[in-house]
């Protein structure tokens, strides 16, 4: 009833990882705060917020060891919308930091968030009256 294989198999064992590299976590974990980052950065320009922007700018550079790359598209999205993309943007940037633990990046993600969160509540109160 049995027959054994005859044929060598084309899959191979787990064990067999040498063909092609392997990240570790932590550099899997900086290609994803240096991705968030960059995204962050992007919408800081397109704020207009130049001080901030140098600070993310100054961290991308620190993670991926060249400056980042700079660029003016311009979504002409209303600023409540960049405020909430950069919101959200940083906050990944956190966690992601905190995983790593990243303090320099952490402490730059919390501050851009409590600035878009105080951002946003200035945009309410302007659009209230």
């Amino acid at each position: 009833m049995y027959e054994p294989i005859r044929t060598k198999s084309v899959h191979r064992v787990a064990t067999d990882s040498g063909d092609f590299p392997h990240l570790t976590r932590e550099e899997e974990l900086n290609i994803q705060l240096a991705g968030h980052l960059s995204a962050l950065l992007a919408v800081t320009d397109e704020l207009g917020l130049d001080e901030a922007a140098q600070l993310i700018a100054t961290q991308v550079a620190r993670l991926r060891g060249a400056p980042p790359v700079r660029h003016a598209a311009l979504t002409r999205a209303a600023p409540a919308v960049l405020h909430r993309r950069a919101h959200d943007l940083a906050a990944r940037a956190l966690v992601v930091a905190a995983s790593r633990a990243d303090t320099a990046a952490a402490i730059l993600s919390a501050e851009r968030m409590d600035a878009h969160a105080a951002a946003l509540d200035q945009l309410d109160l302007v659009g209230a009256h």
